[in-house]
């Protein structure tokens, strides 16, 4: 038995989901049952069938409205692994802080392509960082202020999975200085991230310690569902570019989250029109039991 669940931006009405039955039915799925619409956003429609076939129809369907598939077995994830640029704030970091030595531009286009997997990563990493040799690491904290912003619906959703009993983790291609702020103010259980080399207040260009990778990624989120005795198919995992996929790929559901088009193909959901409380609607949340504070 899989669920097709539904999440609109803005509402969801009986039209849209007739259009996801009919979707379903293309496919040849037979539906077995479905929800009321939740919160005027949201259906679960339980179905047999072909989960791959059943998401492509149901993505091709009109709207501003995002679908999830997945097996209706272990739905509610006990742990949650969420990459941090672009995904649980709403900046790329390294882009900001460029900024304020004069070379954002040029710093943005290796992260874009990065990000879409044209480079290697460590390479492009250690690249930039010696960009920056020389800025004032005053700058971080500047940055951290004016720049950095929290992704809609990041704290509702990882506060939330906090209170039902799951661990939560941010892991990072970026860097500590921004990672350990932003898991604090959105109650992220422990991060990991790459640190930046300094000497005398300043940034020398370097990076202290291993790389967190997209290799490191994967290690990360598999040491911790064996740390907590849970199976990955108990585990979602969510990010924006080509360093996530294999920890999307690991994960028992992973998510792509406005990302770049290898990690949305790459992914086993690809929001493209919500925020982030998408993932509580599909783990079957509702508002009701979401944590706002």
């Amino acid at each position: 038995m899989f669920i097709a669940t539904l999440i609109a931006k803005e509402s969801l009405n009986e039209r849209d989901i007739q259009s996801a039955i009919a979707a379903l039915d293309a496919t040849g799925a037979i539906i077995v049952r479905q929800s009321d619409i939740v919160d005027d956003r949201a259906v679960d429609i339980f179905f047999e069938g072909d989960p791959v076939a059943s998401r492509a129809s149901l993505e091709a369907i009109a709207g501003e409205i995002d679908v999830a598939v997945q097996p209706e077995n272990n739905r509610l994830k006990k742990l949650l692994i969420s990459d941090m640029d672009s995904t649980m704030i709403t900046v790329e970091c390294i882009d900001e802080l460029a900024d304020y030595a004069g070379i954002k531009a040029e710093i943005a286009r290796i992260t874009e392509r990065a990000m879409q997997g044209e480079l290697d990563f460590e390479e492009a990493l250690r690249g930039r960082v010696a960009l920056l040799e020389g800025l004032d690491t005053g700058a971080i904290q500047q940055c951290l202020d004016e720049r950095v912003k929290i992704m809609p619906g990041a704290e509702t959703l990882v506060r939330t999975m906090t209170k039902g009993g799951s661990t939560t983790i941010l892991v990072s291609g970026g860097f500590t200085k921004f990672a350990k702020p932003v898991a604090q103010t959105i109650g992220f259980q422990s991060f990991h991230a790459n640190v930046l080399g300094e000497s005398d207040g300043v940034l020398n260009g370097k990076l202290d310690g291993p790389i967190v990778d997209s290799a490191r990624k994967d290690e990360l989120l598999q040491a911790a569902a064996q740390e907590q005795n849970l199976r990955l198919d108990q585990c979602i995992a969510v990010g924006d570019g080509a360093n996530d996929i294999p920890m999307l790929q690991r994960a028992g559901l992973g998510v792509a989250y406005h990302a770049k088009p290898k990690a949305a193909e790459a992914a086993d959901v690809a929001i493209r029109y919500n925020d982030l409380t998408a993932l509580l609607y599909i783990q079957g949340i509702s508002a009701s039991q979401w944590v706002t504070e």
